[in-house]
Order: C-alpha cells, then structure tokens, then sequence
C-alpha cells in the first residue's frame, strides 16, 4: 500500500477522487434536501387547498344541519373540544392530527358540542383564541404536520393542514385535510438511486481520467529520472535530458537540468585541468630538487644549495597558491573586518622599485589578507611585464573602491584578456617557468574580487601597458 500511494500519479489520483468525492455528496445531499423540500411544500399545498374548500363549504351549513364530508383524501371535522364532528368516508386509521378518531362521537351534537354542554363555553372559548373570527370566516393561519391515514385498506404516509373556520351556532372548528407524500417519497428514493448508481461511475471516470492525465504529464520526468540514472551510472556528464515540447514546468525542468549538466561538467572538467597542470607545474621543482639532492648526497661538493633553495621557496608559493584557490572553490567566505583600500595599497608597495603610488583613504570590507594577495599579484604581474615603471592608484567611485596598477609593458592583446584571468594559462608559453610562474597569480586575484562581491578586469594603460582594474564596494 505504501508502495502504491508513494508516486505523484498515485497520490494525485487519490487527491482528485476525494475532492470530487466529496463535492458530489455534498451536492447529492443538497439536491435530496431541496428535492424533498418542494414536494413535501407542494403535498402541503394541495392538503391546504383541500382543507379550504371543505371549510368554505361547511363555513355555509345551518346550525342544525348534520356535517358531512364527501372526499377521496383524508379528512376530519373536529371541534374546540377535539370532537371528531365529520370525516371521511372511507378513513378507517388516523395519526398525527387533532384526533385518532375515524367516525363521530355518538354522544356529539350537530352544533359541535357534547349533550348537556351548554354552547356559551364555547363563545368563551372563542373569546380566549389567539385569532378572532366572525362566523363564516375562515383562518388565514394554516398549520401543518406530518402523519399517516388508512383509506379503503390502503395506508400511506400524509401531509395533513389545519385550517381553522368560525361557524355560526357550532363555534371555532377544524378542518384536517391530507395530501400524500407517496410522490415525494418515491422523487427521492429515485433520485437517491440514480446517485449511488452514478456517482460511483462518475469517480471511476474521474479516477480512470486523472490518472492517465498524470501519467501522460509525467511521463516526460520519468524519461528526465531515466536519463539522469543513466548519467550517473555511466559518468558521461556530455550527455543531456531530453526536453518535452511543451513549454511548462516539466519543460523548464529539463532545461534546468540541461543546465545544471553543463555547469557541472564545466566544473569537472575544470577540475580535472586544475589537477593535471598543478600536477605538471609540481613535476618540475620537484624533480629539480630531487636531482641536486641526489647529486649532492652522491658528490656534496657539487650541490647547488641556492637553487634547491629556490626550488623549495617555488614548491612552497605553489603549494600556497593551490591551498588558497582550494579554499576559494570550497565558497570560504570573505569576512567582514573593514580596512582602508588606499593604506593597503602602500603597504604592498612598499620596498618594490620603480613603483609610485597615489591612493586616497577608501574604506572596504572583506579579507584584509586576502585582497593583500590580490594586490601583491597584481604588482608582481606588472614589474614581470613593465619597462621602466608601475603605476598605483586608489580612488573612491560611488559605491565602489577603486585601485589601478598600471604599467609601460606591451600590454594585453584584447583577444587574450579574459583568457589570462584563466588557471595555469601563460600567453608567453616560451619564457621560462622561473620568470613567468605557474598562471595562477591573475586567476586567484579575480576569484578573490569576485568573492568580495567586486570585480577585477584588465585594459590598456595610457603609457601602453597593462591597466589592471580592481572594484570593490564601498564600505558604508
């Protein structure tokens, strides 16, 4: 069961069944409850018209005259004493009117009261009714109940009226008539069936209809799901997810993926780069290393310790720079600590010939040390390339700190100035290792800008060279 209900067409399925569910009960008991309502209100009416009549024509009897009543429906003649006075003829059980009687009292006179009761009682009677009649009047006031009558051998559930009518010499009486509610009782019971019947047919349909709606809607994520397990069982992040074609949701999940795919194997493959040249750049201090150490444990006068020095200091810079861009690739955060951009830039310049700084006093906040890095690269990136002389500057924009390290070098070709931000990437692959570095200064520089929520670009100085741009923003 859990199995069952733990897919989406599964669940949505059950989720659309029982809304419409519960819709059609509650509009199958709306239309009972009305259904039932106008025709009991209509039985009502027909014994209310029938009550009226036999008022009306008994409201115009003598005062002596024996009361009959001639009629196919159920009908009583009662007193203000409950004195059945006349019914009809073929009525033989009553229930749920004034009186259970069928036929008039023996002992009941023609006026309406019993022998040796004297007929003032009931003009006093009169006198305390809530509605004052005349004689021959009939009450506007109709009061209805529900019971059951007996006719001919037939007996059938009624909606009986009671009218009340002032005749002259017999007082207040009472008129019960009835109307059957045979036709109500069989409007609903049919009505009733048509819903069971129909209702379990229409949530079938519903059911049969959403579901094969779901699974056509889904079907294009379990192809996604397919291709993704495949993905990740073969390794081929070049592969892709299909996209359905019909620009919703489902659509725009596969484009996502699609997306996600190749970002993931950009990083990847970026990865796999990043590792194969660390490794190349490793190989070579260290095999150097390797080989004097060996030539001097072999012949100890031979050993050029200056350069095994230099080896180690180059291993350790490497090592350094892989450590920092690891923690920049794992999202290490900034900081917050605020410092001034302008004494920054002094600091770093400092001691270093043929560089002239200007930098103003512009407050940032971030990585004191690590925006230190940036600055430090971008100076020894400039003295590697520059003629005579490098250029620093700090200066506040706006929102944003500002600091310029230009140079008189050849510059940056414009095709090439987005490819030197890249890792391990060197324009000048002729010149030695020990003068150009391993391609990680500039790359390390622009993931730390970027991470300080600034950037770092690179255009022509106005003496020729280079014009490095690091933007920061302002600190408020």
């Amino acid at each position: 069961m859990r199995r069952l209900f733990g897919s989406v067409r599964s669940r949505a399925t059950l989720g659309a069944t029982l809304v419409v569910a519960v819709a059609l009960v509650a509009a199958g008991a709306a239309v009972l409850l009305s259904l039932r309502s106008n025709l009991i209100g209509q039985a009502g009416t027909e014994a209310e018209r029938t009550a009226r009549a036999v008022a009306s024509e008994i409201a115009l009897t003598r005062p002596r005259d024996r009361l009959s009543v001639d009629d196919d429906e159920p009908v009583q003649v009662v007193d203000e004493n409950k004195n059945l006075l006349a019914a009809s003829e073929d009525l033989e059980r009553i229930s749920g009117t004034g009186t259970d009687a069928v036929r008039p009292q023996p002992g009941t006179s023609p006026g309406g009261a019993r022998s040796g009761e004297d007929s003032d009682d009931d003009a006093d009677d009169d006198d305390s009714s809530p509605e004052a009649l005349e004689p021959g009047e009939i009450s506007e006031h109709t009061t209805f109940t529900n019971g059951t009558a007996t006719l001919d051998g037939e007996s059938d559930d009624y909606r009986f009226a009671a009218v009340h009518v002032e005749v002259d010499g017999r007082g207040r009486l009472t008129v019960y008539a009835g109307a059957q509610l045979s036709a109500e009782q069989s409007a609903v019971r049919t009505a009733l069936t048509v819903m069971l019947i129909g209702f379990p047919l229409l949530l079938g349909v519903v059911a049969g209809t959403t579901w094969l709606v779901t699974r056509r809607a889904l079907r294009p994520v379990e192809g996604i799901r397919g291709e993704m397990a495949a993905i990740t069982a073969s390794e081929d992040l070049a592969r892709r997810v299909p996209v359905p074609d019909t620009h919703d949701e489902v659509a725009r999940l596969a484009l996502t993926t699609n997306e996600t795919l190749a970002a993931l194997e950009t990083s990847v493959e970026r990865q796999r780069r990043f590792v194969a040249d660390a490794s190349h750049e490793l190989r070579s201090p260290i095999a150097s290393l390797r080989t004097q150490l060996e030539v001097g444990a072999a012949h100890p006068e031979l050993l050029d310790l200056d350069g095994a020095v230099e080896d180690t200091v180059r291993l350790q810079g490497l090592a350094a720079d892989l450590l920092l861009l690891a923690r920049l690739d794992a999202g290490e955060r900034p900081g917050e600590a605020r410092f001034d951009l302008g004494a920054l830039a002094r600091e770093q310049a400092e001691g270093r010939a043929g560089v002239t700084v200007a930098a103003d006093a512009v407050p940032v906040a971030g990585s004191r040390g690590q925006v230190g890095r940036v600055l430090t690269n971008l100076l020894d990136n400039a003295e590697r390339h520059a003629r005579t002389a490098v250029t620093v500057s700090v200066r506040g924009e706006g929102e944003w700190a500002v600091a310029a390290v230009a140079d008189d070098g050849d510059g940056v070709a414009e095709a090439d100035r987005e490819r030197i931000f890249e890792r391990f990437v060197r324009l000048d692959e002729a010149r030695s290792r020990d003068d150009g570095g391993a391609g990680l200064g500039l790359a390390i520089a622009r993931d730390v800008a970027v991470r300080h929520g600034g950037t770092l670009t690179v255009g022509r100085a106005p003496t020729g060279g280079a014009l490095f741009e690091l933007r920061l923003p302002r600190a408020g």
